[in-house]
């Protein structure tokens, strides 16, 4: 999941789409107010920022100093036309991993996410906690409420393709091209694979949603 905190629709609506297209869940919030208030249910994977906000002329800046001192971690990209060096430093040291002027290209923008996401997996030293599932990508060892749990190798290839891509949703026909890379039957193994994982772990594991599945937890 990807917040974006931008109040200009002309530079948010291009920037969701381009990134739904890819397969990313992307939140839009025009205020500092509402996107803290989405904190408290969701923990999205990497935020786009901009510092000019409904509340304020600083409030990009104000929420990310609230999400840092609140211990989160993940990726911040600010995205704003606030490009005087003393700004860019300013949002550095409050906690923002990449500084993007406006204008800028939306490939751009889709490039640093990919790349902030990227480095962030890397951080966690080939492991993947979320709630209560646990995988050592290293071991291919996985753990539910802290039990290990015994998968099949596609089982496992199918949750790791999740797992590795958090914030994607991936139609039936992709998912078939990653794990199943020597051919599948039909789009139906999908389905049937996805039934195993929800009954070997929990079925908030695996999301259906419109355009495919995705990480549920």
């Amino acid at each position: 999941m990807i917040f974006l905190l931008e109040d200009e629709p002309h530079i948010a609506e291009p920037i969701v789409t381009r990134l739904k297209r890819q397969g990313y869940d992307v939140h839009w919030f025009r205020s500092q107010g509402k996107a803290e208030e989405a904190l408290l249910e969701h923990l999205p994977s990497l935020v786009l920022v901009d510092v000019h906000l409904l509340d304020g002329d600083e409030a990009g800046f104000d929420f990310l100093k609230t999400v840092r001192e609140s211990g989160l971690s993940m990726p911040i990209l600010m995205l704003t036309a606030r490009d005087a060096v003393e700004d860019r430093i300013l949002g550095l040291d409050l906690g923002a991993d990449d500084y993007l002027p406006k204008p800028f290209d939306l490939g751009e923008v889709e490039a640093r996410v990919r790349a902030l996401l990227r480095r962030s997996s890397e951080v966690k030293e080939n492991k993947l906690v979320r709630g209560s599932l646990e995988i050592d990508f290293a071991t291919r060892g996985v753990k539910w409420q802290g039990f290990e749990v015994a998968l099949t190798p596609r089982e496992y290839a199918l949750l790791e393709t999740f797992a590795r891509n958090p914030t994607r949703i991936f139609s039936s026909e992709e998912l078939i091209d990653r794990v199943w890379q020597d051919g599948a039957e039909n789009s139906n193994v999908v389905r049937v694979y996805v039934h195993y994982l929800r009954n070997k772990l929990d079925s908030s594991v695996v999301e259906k949603v419109s355009g495919g599945y995705r990480l549920g937890v």
